[in-house]
C-alpha cells in the first residue's frame, strides 16, 4: 500500500520467503573456495620461487618455463598434480 502525505512516497511491501541458498552462498561453499584460493596463491609463489609460472586454461593448470614453454608438455594438470611436481623438483 503507498502512502502519501506530501513528502517522499513510501511503499511497504514484504518480503518474499527466503529461497535455499546455493552451494556458492552457503559457509561451506565459500570455505571451499576460500581454501582453493590461498592453494592457488601458495602454488603460484612457489613455482614463481623457481622462476616458473603458475598457468590456468579450460583443460586445466601448466607450469610454464623462463623460455615460455610447458614443463612436461602438459595443460591439464591439476592443482594437488602440481603441487607433487613442485615437491619432486
Amino acid at each position: 500500500m503507498a502512502r502519501n502525505e506530501g513528502g517522499v512516497t513510501r511503499i511497504r511491501r514484504t518480503l518474499s520467503p527466503a529461497r535455499v541458498a546455493r552451494r556458492e552462498e552457503t559457509w561451506l561453499g565459500a570455505n571451499e573456495a576460500k581454501f582453493e584460493k590461498l592453494h592457488l596463491t601458495r602454488l603460484r609463489r612457489r613455482a614463481g620461487e623457481r622462476g616458473l609460472a603458475l598457468r590456468h586454461s579450460a583443460y586445466g593448470y601448466a607450469l610454464i618455463n623462463s623460455q615460455r614453454r610447458r614443463i612436461d608438455e602438459r595443460s591439464d594438470m591439476s592443482l594437488d598434480e602440481i603441487e607433487s611436481w613442485l615437491d619432486r623438483a
